[in-house]
């Protein structure tokens, strides 16, 4: 009787061991997580409630800011034009944004994947001045990817 009872005891011991192998999460390289998540395109046209945007990325691995008025045409000569811009990852769930210099101020277009709101718009274009007060803030739709 001891000795079914010893035994049953080592059976179960050995059968949580290997389901407790399985359960183990494989280990996925920083680096391939980063791949999958964050889809960034080398071109977006956007448009907020005053302006189309549009950014490139350049062969030197920089970013291309152009805008236009929101009734504007994208084959017209753009408003303003930025370049050097760089794309900043933002935490791990492919957020990120593309940031611009231009006479001291900060212009930045957050690509915003996850939200509280379905109603989202996928895009949000800031702009700061030279003390870091935002003077415009508004939602982004692509227009072209």
């Amino acid at each position: 009787m001891i000795k079914s009872i010893v035994w049953g005891a080592l059976c179960m011991m050995n059968i949580s061991i290997f389901s407790a192998k399985d359960l183990q999460q494989p280990v996925i390289p920083q680096n391939v997580t980063k791949q999958v998540s964050q889809k960034i395109p080398k071109s977006v046209i956007l448009k907020t409630k005053k302006f189309k945007i549009k950014i490139d990325q350049q062969p030197d691995g920089k970013y291309l800011y152009q805008s236009w008025p929101a009734n504007g045409k994208i084959t017209s000569k753009p408003s303003m034009i930025i370049s050097g811009g760089e794309l900043i990852p933002d935490g791990t769930g492919g957020n990120y944004y593309f940031e611009f210099g231009n006479e001291g101020y900060t212009y930045q277009v957050w690509r915003n994947y996850l939200t509280d709101s379905p109603k989202k718009a996928p895009y949000t274009l800031t702009v700061e001045d030279q003390d870091g007060k935002t003077i415009v803030k508004q939602d982004a739709i692509v227009v072209k990817n």
